[in-house]
């Protein structure tokens, strides 16, 4: 299972690059390691996720606003937040390979390991006993799947107590205690665990010492909670209410690998929603449900998702879960929701000696709110976009063709325009139909080699449609309109392709679904 999973990865990092979609950045260079560059494709891809997103958060809630922060700011921001003193990684080092690794990652992807038997045992299972089979009796009876659980639970708790004590020294013991080896060298040979503080520094003006210290920020939130008066006040906004925001934030990441999943610079989509102390986890239950049903309406399967309380909570949390997605290498987070409590702003509001509260005008009292988070990374949420596409397809002649199901209405390319032939006055008329159409939707114009060769590039950008303009085009102003998935081709008037496309790849209709 692990191989195949490492295959897939491979072939969708292959066909990012073939394709346009992602390419290792400075590659001229021989590259950076943890760096990428997204190509046109991929940049385009990339904006359909952040319009989608944005337009679900800002555009349809009211209570909801916008905002676009510095990605340089006073350092005693981040010493107000904690990630001065505790913006910090357990790492660990094998002393074979050289590679170092964030020990919470290597025991949370052993126990990974013991789920993914469990899910071998549930498969079996199922095989067996057909019809009749109760997967969640057999969860709780089945001797082999207990003990797999056990062990889980058993991980879970110790590193849970180990991580919220900082004991590094019984978190290696763990880690040997369960044989866990380096993926490269194969080996148990390890280092002690040390923290590692994530951000990167810089020096600001042209002196370089410890007064002219900043950071690149390691996250997005903290240019919304230093906002957060300045928007309460000149948006006249009452609680409750968010501040969205997409930007790109920077950690120093030692374990950057498995494609663009993990990196160094990297962007995020938060919302930080404001409270009334005493509602925050009521609210955080209510994000949790919106956040799941955004990510549902991709139309991907269900059993692709899954919640994942956190085990250790941050120090400024009093309830975390993540929205986790079942990528090529395994369930890994792809969003967090967390309830903040008054951390922030009453961190803030200590250091800077500004007011941070909020009148309450019903009941005529000023208290400091409490917040609720969804933050999301762009670019995991682009790796969850293209490996659940990726397909790979036998068809009934028995030729291969590789399909990017990218949900249509993130599709770079919404419709690709095809002349038939590049004569006879085909192209002119294809150029027609781009001109009627390209006001509203990305439309790609293509003459080069057969009708097929053309599709399969299509398929392979995952473009929804494909429109040829033919002799009989001329004739009755119809053309053949190919539907990726199916393959299927139908005819259809001209005149009728802008309500067509409408309503096939608009994002209208995904945000009427939500809204349902």
């Amino acid at each position: 299972m692990a191989q195949a999973s490492d295959d897939k990865l491979k072939k969708i990092v292959s066909h990012a690059k073939e394709y346009g979609f992602v390419f290792p950045s400075s590659e001229i260079y021989d590259g950076l390691s943890a760096t990428y560059d997204y190509g046109q494709l991929g940049a385009s891809l990339k904006n359909n996720i952040k319009s989608y997103w944005w337009k679900a958060m800002v555009q349809m809630n009211e209570n909801i606003v916008g905002i676009d922060a510095a990605i340089f700011m006073h350092p005693k921001t981040w010493k107000a937040s904690g990630h001065v003193d505790a913006f910090n990684d357990p790492l660990i080092d094998n002393k074979d390979s050289k590679k170092r690794y964030r020990a919470d990652v290597l025991l949370e992807e052993h126990m990974e390991k013991i789920r993914q038997k469990i899910k071998k045992e549930v498969t079996k299972a199922a095989k067996r006993f057909g019809g009749s089979f109760e997967e969640a009796m057999f969860i709780q009876t089945n001797p082999r799947v207990v003990k797999y659980n056990e062990q889980i639970k058993m991980i879970e708790d110790r590193m849970r107590t180990y991580l919220e004590n900082s004991d590094l020294v019984a978190l290696k013991q763990l880690i040997e205690e369960l044989g866990i080896v380096c993926p490269i060298s194969g080996s148990k040979n390890w280092t002690d665990v040390r923290q590692f503080n994530l951000m990167f520094s810089t020096e600001l003006g042209s002196v370089a010492d410890d007064s002219s210290k900043i950071y690149l920020r390691p996250e997005t939130a903290q240019g919304i909670f230093v906002n957060y008066l300045n928007v309460q006040k000149t948006g006249r906004m009452k609680l409750p209410f968010g501040i969205a925001q997409i930007g790109k934030a920077f950690r120093n990441e030692i374990i950057a690998r498995q494609f663009i999943f993990r990196m160094r610079e990297f962007e995020q989509m938060e919302m930080q929603f404001f409270v009334k102390p005493g509602t925050e986890l009521e609210w955080y239950e209510n994000w949790k449900s919106k956040r799941i049903a955004w990510h549902k309406a991709l139309g991907f399967s269900d059993d692709k998702y899954r919640f994942h309380d956190h085990i250790k909570l941050a120090h400024y949390a009093n309830a975390a879960a993540d929205i986790e997605f079942d990528f090529p290498m395994g369930f890994k987070e792809l969003e967090g929701i967390h309830s903040r409590t008054d951390f922030d702003l009453s961190a803030h509001e200590e250091l800077s000696g500004k007011k941070l509260q909020y009148f309450d005008p019903e009941t005529n009292e000023s208290y400091v709110p409490y917040v609720v988070e969804t933050s999301i990374g762009l670019d995991r949420m682009f790796l969850a976009v293209m490996s659940e596409a990726y397909d790979e397809e036998t068809l009934e002649d028995n030729s291969q063709r590789v399909v990017l199901r990218i949900p249509a209405f993130l599709a770079p390319i919404k419709a690709a325009v095809l002349p038939l032939t590049k004569k006879d006055g085909l192209p002119d008329k294809a150029r027609e139909i781009i001109n009627g159409l390209k006001f509203d939707y990305d439309l790609q114009y293509d003459e080069k080699d057969s009708i097929g060769k053309r599709y399969r590039r299509q398929d392979a950008i995952g473009t929804p449609f494909c429109i040829t303009v033919d002799h009989q085009t001329l004739e009755d102003n119809t053309v053949t309109i190919r539907h990726r998935d199916s393959m299927e081709q139908e005819r259809v008037a001209i005149d009728t392709l802008h309500s067509l496309l409408q309503e096939k790849v608009s994002l209208t209709s995904v945000l009427k679904q939500l809204e349902a």
